[in-house]
């Protein structure tokens, strides 16, 4: 379903908007535009969808308008021109007190500087929100609590903004925007001032609480490795325009322009690639209720040492190898079902390739890729993975 959409959204800053407006039209470029006018262009034609419950993240170097977008979004800044839908609903035409109960009720922001109030304590400034909703004490007090827990600072409600390290701040800042329970999210380098440390452990945070809260997020940054790390789906602009919108795995592996590819020649795939995109059929299985005989000879003729075995519902069973089909056989035993060796590693299709390589370091067979309810869904080779490193970083 969704959540936010932009169309053809433009911020023009000047006096003269209009003017600067059909120079874009004309493809002039934002420099030649501030030149000529001196209206400068913070974002131009932008247009995006994002669905309930993703993670998108909006990113570029400095000046590509990633944070005028977003201030957008709520009309912090006014679009000049173009629409932004929430729920289907336009609120470009929203007048002021509909907008204030609009960021009151289904916008949380959490910015890059963490803008606690100092002299309220903790648990004050994460209940803010509640209390120009009117919330009457017990019940704001009590979803403040709720929103610190989720951050983990639940022992830390009456400590004073002051006494807490910059990591910790951030969460207080970060509950403060859960505490009114919106629908959308929207942070603007929320993790940019913590140290490297504290910001990937944020970023764990964060992945790790919309797992379990789904909510809509946008996610502002310049870092690649961030958006990569928490984002379904990557806005990637410059010069205010979006240059290319697509998954982490459509980014890395097929770059709109030599810009992109630049942008991520220096990342590394084998964390942001998945087992999805190396995987591929399981042509020779066996089931459990297989004759040793026959999977002998399957065995042979594909000069495999080892065969996974389902079941009927392609359900991953484990595997034989073929010493303990073939003292089958000699035994005369009918089926395989007795000598299958659960213990094979499995990966899910989302499993990055430092999963798999991890992985294929100590299994020297074909790995199984299965899903949730553990059926078989394709197998990686280490060939594949190998292939597929290589590949990418030509």
């Amino acid at each position: 379903m969704e959540k936010i959409k932009a169309v053809n959204l433009t911020k023009i800053f000047g006096q003269v908007p209009k003017h600067a407006i059909q120079l874009l039209s004309q493809g002039m470029s934002k420099e030649k535009i501030l030149n000529q006018t001196g209206q400068a262009v913070g974002i131009a034609n932008v247009s995006f969808e994002i669905e309930e419950g993703e993670t998108v993240v909006v990113m570029g170097l400095s000046g590509s308008g990633k944070s005028t977008l977003v201030r957008c979004i709520n009309r912090i800044i006014e679009p000049t021109y173009g629409q932004i839908f929430i729920d289907g609903v336009d609120i470009t035409t929203l007048e002021h007190h509909a907008l204030l109960e609009l960021r009151r009720h289904k916008l949380g922001m959490v910015f890059q500087h963490f803008a606690l109030f100092p002299h309220r304590n903790v648990l004050n400034n994460v209940e803010y929100g509640l209390e120009i909703q009117h919330i009457e004490k017990n019940l704001r007090q009590e979803k403040a609590h709720d929103a610190l827990k989720l951050v983990g600072l639940e022992d830390w409600s009456d400590a004073m903004p002051n006494q807490l390290s910059g990591g910790m701040q951030q969460r207080v800042g970060l509950a403060r925007a859960l505490a009114i329970e919106p629908d959308i999210l929207l942070m603007d380098e929320a993790f940019s001032a913590l140290d490297p440390l504290i910001r990937a452990d944020m970023q764990n945070e964060l992945v790790l609480m919309q797992n379990r809260m789904k909510k809509t997020i946008l996610f502002i940054t310049h870092d690649l490795d961030e958006a990569l790390r928490i984002g379904n789906h990557i806005i990637l602009m410059k010069d205010g325009q979006i240059i290319q919108a697509g998954t982490p795995q459509k980014i890395l592996t097929a770059p709109a322009n030599n810009y992109v590819k630049r942008f991520v020649e220096n990342i590394d795939k084998s964390k942001i690639l998945t087992a999805q995109s190396v995987l591929t059929p399981a042509k020779i299985i066996a089931y459990s209720d297989d004759n040793p005989i026959t999977v002998l000879d399957n065995m042979k003729n594909e000069y495999l040492s080892c065969i996974l075995v389902i079941n009927r519902d392609k359900k991953l069973l484990g595997v034989v190898r073929e010493k303990t089909a073939s003292a089958a056989m000699k035994r005369g035993d009918k089926t395989i079902a007795n000598f299958i060796d659960s213990s094979v590693p499995t990966v899910a299709p989302t499993d990055s390739l430092n999963v798999l390589i991890s992985i294929l370091a100590k299994w020297p067979w074909q790995v199984p890729v299965v899903d949730e309810k553990r059926k078989l869904q394709g197998i990686v080779m280490n060939s594949s993975v190998l292939a597929a490193l290589a590949e990418r970083n030509n």
